[in-house]
């Protein structure tokens, strides 16, 4: 969803491929899977449902629904015993004030369906409207991206004097330079139509990743490529006309979680990005990621597992307005803080309700031409890809292409990974003989919509991606080898400064002993109120349902767990980011 991302291509391509991969051990995680369950996820989904509902039916970064939904995170990992902080940063904050309107007002009067892009200016022009130069109809059939429309400034033709507007096709660039270089040529509106490969045809609304001054909108590619055809024939008149508001000094805040235990000299970080769109709740996007982390963190306190890595859970703000959180976070980074940072672990999107169990492509070799990832990043994949096999679960490749907070990591040659159930390109038949579902539909129908409730979810894949999250994160934080040749994930100390002892503001943790923790959401009463203590948990301890019921009741979520779900809770506890800029 950003301008990084061209650099972050541009980066990685011209790493070398990597060398055959070196495994990390191989970690018994039986323990924390079966303790991360569907119900523990749903649980927080619940909570931040219930924020939206109060908050206008949002949690965007610089809204009240955001402020609630960043205090319920806190106050969670803090009771679970985590060194919590919120960092604070300043963010051009965006939203729509009013619907879009595109008309076409001659020859032949046309009301189009069209949305505002993100960042777009406030405007009203009337004028003839005027297309690139390199405008492919029909697409090329090669892999996405391909269209190059108003990548150049000299798509376009200058400007008459006066108001016009331009018609500029989606592919290859990030929007802001198809609307700067229309901006240059002197156009006062600019329409983007969908480029109109599989995938690619319907009605898409991006982010401009900065504020503009003119309007922007989108068509879907049959729109577009109608109106092209028109403007070949003759002069059209069309009318655009839009209402937003940008505060470029807005504040919003990043919620950073350290364990109490592991090495703080090798940091693995564990993110996912907690804000939604203005348009809707986002319980899929990306509330399903920032669920599944928190209930990880929260077990992994439960029962007291003892890192050999120190875990920080990152929760971002502001990632659906150009991955900003992440980005600030990693500017900020002094260089001992950068090089303590082994890993980053990234899940955006994981309850597609039509699912693809995606894996990012540390290696680049999922296809002809996507990015490898920085040294390590091979070595992530591996630990999701043979987890997967382990369980008799098919996984593919998805590739770096800056859609997700990885990509302020990887610019900076951190290694990454991480899971993916699918956003609003097309499941093909191909992927539906696989993993069920329905092809020729999007892998989220309510991608970035008001729709995206807590009825947007598919619990089999919170279930099996839950549950790769969860592998992943010990096996990282518990392996004593590293990615490398030498078994090491980073050299220690050589250069680095002594890792700061982190402080709370109202207590110092310890390595120890944990502080006792008011009843788990979805945990028994007896299980979830006796003192903690590191190391792991008694199982006969937990509270069990009659073998009747339980028969009755196993699988509802894809797991034997009952008690995840159960209704005695005290406190009830992803387009992503390149897609939205770019191609």
């Amino acid at each position: 969803m950003r301008r990084l991302t061209i650099v972050v291509v541009a980066l990685l391509t011209t790493v070398l491929a990597a060398s055959p991969a070196l495994a990390v051990d191989e970690v018994n995680t039986k323990r924390l899977r079966d303790a991360v369950t569907v119900g523990g996820i749903l649980a927080h989904e619940r909570v931040f449902q219930r924020i939206a509902n109060q908050n206008g039916g949002t949690r965007a970064s610089g809204t009240p629904g955001y402020d609630a939904s960043a205090a319920y995170v806190q106050r969670r990992l803090e009771a679970a015993g985590y060194q919590v902080s919120a960092q604070e940063f300043t963010f051009p904050f965006y939203q729509e004030l009013t619907p879009a309107v595109l008309e076409q007002v001659s020859p032949t009067p046309t009301v189009y369906v069209t949305g505002t892009y993100d960042f777009s200016g406030t405007g009203d022009v009337t004028g003839p409207v005027f297309a690139t130069n390199d405008i492919e109809i029909p697409p090329n059939p090669t892999p996405p991206p391909n269209s190059t429309s108003g990548c150049e400034p000299g798509d376009f033709a200058p400007a008459p004097a006066e108001p016009s507007v331009a018609l500029v096709q989606r592919g290859t660039c990030n929007f802001s330079v198809k609307v700067e270089n229309a901006q240059a040529a002197g156009y006062d509106a600019v329409i983007v139509f969908n480029e109109g490969n599989p995938g690619r045809t319907d009605l898409f609304i991006g982010t401009l990743g900065e504020p503009f001054d003119i309007p922007v909108v989108g068509l879907s590619f049959a729109d577009g490529a109608a109106l092209y055809a028109q403007i070949q024939a003759g002069e059209v008149v069309v009318h655009v006309a839009t209402e937003t508001e940008i505060d470029p000094t807005r504040t919003t805040t990043n919620i950073i979680a350290d364990s109490p235990t592991g090495n703080a000299d090798r940091v693995v970080v564990v993110g996912a990005h907690l804000d939604s769109v203005i348009a809707g709740p986002g319980i899929n996007d990306n509330g399903s990621g920032t669920s599944t982390i928190l209930e990880i963190a929260e077990e992994m306190a439960e029962l007291g597992i003892r890192n050999r890595q120190r875990v920080r859970f990152a929760f971002w703000g502001a990632e659906e307005l150009n991955l900003l959180g992440s980005q600030h976070y990693v500017d900020t980074l002094d260089e001992d803080e950068l090089g303590r940072i082994v890993a980053n672990l990234n899940f955006d999107m994981l309850g597609s309700p039509n699912y693809v169990r995606f894996v990012y492509d540390g290696d680049g070799d999922g296809a002809t031409g996507n990015p490898v990832g920085p040294p390590g990043s091979a070595e992530i994949e591996d630990v999701f890809t043979n987890y997967f096999a382990s369980q008799g679960l098919a996984s593919e490749p998805t590739p770096f292409n800056g859609r997700s907070d990885y990509g302020p990591f990887i610019a900076v040659g951190i290694p990454a990974g991480g899971l993916f159930s699918g956003a609003e390109g097309e499941k093909t038949a191909e992927q539906a003989a696989i993993y069920g579902g329905t092809a020729g539909e999007p892998y989220d129908p309510c991608y970035h919509q008001a729709c995206d409730t807590i009825n947007n979810l598919n619990t089999k894949a919170l279930f099996e991606l839950g549950d790769a999250a969860a592998h992943a994160t010990m096996t990282l934080a518990r392996s004593r080898t590293g990615f490398f040749e030498d078994g090491s994930f980073r050299t220690p100390g050589r250069g680095l400064g002594q890792a700061p002892v982190l402080q709370h503001a109202s207590r110092r943790l310890t390595h120890r002993v944990r502080p006792t923790r008011r009843p788990r959401a979805g945990r028994s009463i007896h299980r979830s109120s006796r003192p903690h203590r590191l190391g792991p948990t008694n199982s006969s301890s937990r509270a069990t349902l009659p073998c009747l019921a339980t028969d009755r009741l196993k699988g509802l979520f894809g797991r034997h767990s009952i008690p995840s779900w159960s209704q005695d809770r005290p406190k009830i506890p992803r387009m992503s980011a390149d897609t939205l800029l770019k191609w």
